[in-house]
Parts: structure tokens; C-alpha cells; sequence
């Protein structure tokens, strides 16, 4: 045991007197290193960040959640789950999100990109996502971080985009809804219409003097019984014409009168439809819950100088000192051969 820590103090002196042996050489390599570094790190832009936090609603109708008679199934409050968060992160990474963004900001001169160049809208979409990112929390949250040169532009950049998630969801809800409501309410003014025409055509057999087929049959034909027996012929003949009625429109009243009450019940359900239909059509809810809003940096974020000059000068030390190992193993090697040959 003691013969093994006596190499390893041997192995540990002989590197410190290399390395006191070779220190100009490496003193000079590393300051010039961390020179070298600092003045890179002094010219990296500054950048400031600003974050939102906001959490996805739970995914449902706007018809569903107002017009709802139960109050317990409401799902207006409640905060999305996994399947929302993902709907959220595909929402805030669409082209019409960045494209509004980079508009808006003019970021292809904010980022200093030349039009003219081969692939300028590569190099800005590229700049766009090293600089704006969406990731997922482990809260069921969504955070949007916006990294910029300009505190207030990048608190800027960050509502905007938060804002846009309504404006987005609400249109490809919207779309879907306009033509729901377009079939709807074309199959409820059909139902409507022809309910009329069942009417119209109750009235034309009312007219003709059948009103109420069931009680005008049972009071005629027993009126028309007791005027036979009485033997008031003038009464029966006229009580028989009315029965002759009956017998010739009373199955269309009674057809007529039962299908007109079936599609009452139809127009009543379409009704119900075409109202929440024109709901989601026409109003919108807001599809997230924000919780933090971004606001302007007073500190720069990125870079950090020191840590950059320190990895730069410690990096430079050991690339430095294998550099020399190695060339020292080479030389003596190299000597080695030369003397073995003479």
C-alpha cells in the first residue's frame, strides 16, 4: 500500500515539475487565451429575456359551456390536460404565428438579414427559433421565452404571441362553426317550411268544416242516432251530410295532424342545434389562462462573460499542456529511433 502511494506522489511531482518546466510556453499560451476570450465575450450581443406562462382551457364548445343546463358539466374553468397542452404547443409553433411575429417587428431587418441573400428566410426562421421558443412544464403549462437584444421588444414579442394563440384557435374554430351553422340552418328553415305547409293545409281542411276529427265524429254520430230515432229526418240529412265530411277528409286530418305534431318535435330539437350552432359561430371564449405576462428585463440573460472566459482559459490550459506531452513523447521517440539506428 505504501509502495503504491509512493508512485503515485512520484507520478504527482514529476507533472508539477513538467509542467514549472514548460510554464512559459504555457503561461503565454493561456493568457493569450483568455485575452483572447474576453474580447470575444465583450463582443457577443447582449440579450434579454422575457417569458409568459399560461395554461390551455379545457377543450369544449362554446355552446356547450353557456348554454349547458347543467352547471356541474360546465367546463368554462376547468384548465386543459395533456392533449390540450399539445394542441397549444402545435398552435404556438404555426407559420401564422411566426409569420404575424416577424411582420409585425420586422425582424428580418431586426435581426440583420439580407434580403438579397441566397436563402434569407432560412436564416430568418433559423434566427426566429434560436431566439423564440415554446416548451411544456411539468404543471401542464405552457412557457413562451423570447431572447432579444431589446428588453422591450422581447417583452413585446412574448404577449403578442400569447395573444395570438386566441385569435388563431378562435378562427379555425370559427370556420368549422360558420359551416355548421350554414347546414343547420338550412335544414331548419326547410323543417319550417314545411311545417307551414302541414298547416296550410290544416286550415283548408278545417274549412271544410273538420276541426277536430275524433270528438266531431263521436257528437255527430250520436246526434245523428237520436235524430233517426226521433224521427227528425230535415236534422239527420243535414247531421249525415256533416258524417260525409268527416268520412271524406277525416283520414288526411288525422294523418296530417299526427305528422304535423312529429315534426314539431323535429323543429323544436333543430331549434335547440341551430341555436347553440350559431353560438359557436358567432362568439368566441378565451383558449388559455395566462399566468404570468411578460415584462421587460432589467438584467441581460445572455452571455455570461465570465463563465465564457473561464472555460475558454481552463480549455486553453489543458489543450495546452496535451499539445506539449504529446510533441515532448513524440521528439524523445524520435531520438530514440535515431539512436537505436546509429
Amino acid at each position: 500500500m505504501a509502495e503504491t502511494n509512493n508512485e503515485y506522489r512520484f507520478d504527482s511531482v514529476d507533472l508539477i515539475l513538467y509542467l514549472w518546466d514548460r510554464k512559459w510556453p504555457i503561461m503565454g499560451i493561456t493568457t493569450v487565451a483568455a485575452i483572447v476570450s474576453i474580447i470575444v465575450a465583450l463582443l457577443i450581443p447582449v440579450k434579454f429575456k422575457s417569458e409568459v406562462i399560461l395554461f390551455p382551457a379545457a377543450a369544449s364548445s362554446v355552446s356547450h359551456d353557456l348554454l349547458s343546463s347543467n352547471i356541474s358539466k360546465k367546463e368554462i374553468l376547468r384548465l386543459g390536460e395533456d392533449e390540450e397542452v399539445e394542441q397549444l404547443l402545435q398552435v404556438l409553433q404555426s407559420d401564422e404565428i411566426r409569420d404575424r411575429i416577424i411582420e409585425k417587428y420586422d425582424l428580418m431587418n431586426h435581426y440583420q438579414i439580407d434580403p438579397t441573400s441566397k436563402y434569407p428566410i432560412t436564416a430568418l426562421h433559423k434566427e426566429f427559433s434560436e431566439n423564440i421558443s415554446f416548451t411544456p412544464t411539468k404543471f401542464m403549462s405552457v412557457r413562451i421565452t423570447v431572447m432579444d437584444t431589446d428588453p422591450k421588444m422581447a417583452a413585446g414579442i412574448a404577449n403578442d404571441i400569447s395573444n395570438l394563440v386566441d385569435t388563431i384557435r378562435n378562427k379555425m374554430q370559427t370556420e368549422r362553426a360558420y359551416e355548421a351553422l350554414h347546414l343547420v340552418e338550412k335544414e331548419y328553415f326547410t323543417q319550417r317550411d314545411q311545417i307551414q305547409q302541414l298547416e296550410d293545409s290544416l286550415n283548408v281542411l278545417r274549412s271544410f268544416g273538420v276541426v277536430d276529427y275524433e270528438s266531431q265524429a263521436e257528437v255527430l254520430t250520436d246526434a245523428y242516432g237520436q235524430a233517426i230515432i226521433q224521427g227528425k229526418n230535415e236534422a239527420a240529412r243535414k247531421l249525415e251530410a256533416k258524417l260525409d265530411v268527416l268520412a271524406k277528409y277525416g283520414g288526411a286530418y288525422v294523418s296530417i295532424r299526427d305528422y304535423l305534431e312529429f315534426e314539431k318535435k323535429q323543429l323544436s330539437n333543430l331549434k335547440a342545434k341551430y341555436a347553440e350552432a350559431l353560438v359557436d359561430a358567432t362568439q368566441n371564449l378565451p383558449t388559455k389562462f395566462v399566468v404570468n405576462k411578460a415584462v421587460e428585463a432589467e438584467k441581460k440573460s445572455y452571455p455570461t462573460r465570465w463563465l465564457i472566459v473561464v472555460l475558454s482559459t481552463f480549455s486553453a490550459f489543458i489543450l495546452t499542456v496535451l499539445l506539449l506531452v504529446v510533441s515532448d513523447t513524440v521528439l524523445k521517440r524520435l531520438k530514440e529511433i535515431k539512436k537505436a539506428k546509429a
